[in-house]
């Protein structure tokens, strides 16, 4: 695969896409332990239920790491400059999350040659479940 440089894309490119797999019990205790948040209402249904929730539901910053990870298999992670988004729903056992993102604009700043890039996060259904933009300094 050839290096990505600032010359080499332009506003409207799409990053390549990543789909992840369905979101299972086991999905949330792994990252609830490599996390370190162990939030009750993502890994003991009791408690959720107890909130008023059906069930159990995964962890924003899951949905996040997932999205993030178009950017580093785009780029470099030392080529991130920012990365925010919006949680906009909460993302379901048995969710399978699509990360997608598009370059919304070139720019220079602070020396570097750099691109916005909207991301979002989907399930299956097309429900958005995360939404924002990355900054990303290129060559």
């Amino acid at each position: 695969m050839s290096e990505i440089t600032y010359a080499s894309v332009k506003v409207g490119d799409v990053i390549p896409a990543l789909t992840k797999d369905e979101i299972i019990r086991t999905t949330l205790g792994l990252f609830a332990g490599a996390s370190g948040d162990h939030n009750p209402i993502h890994i003991d249904i009791d408690f959720a239920r107890a909130a008023g929730m059906e069930d159990v539901f995964a962890h924003g910053m899951l949905s996040m790491a997932y999205l993030a990870q178009i950017l580093t298999n785009w780029v470099p992670q030392t080529a991130l400059r920012s990365y925010a988004v919006r949680f906009t729903a909460i993302t379901h056992l048995k969710d399978r999350i699509s990360c997608s993102g598009e370059i919304t604009e070139k720019f220079q700043e602070n020396g570097e040659t750099r691109v916005r890039v909207a991301v979002r996060a989907v399930n299956q259904d097309g429900d958005v479940k995360l939404a924002g933009d990355a900054v990303v300094a290129l060559p």
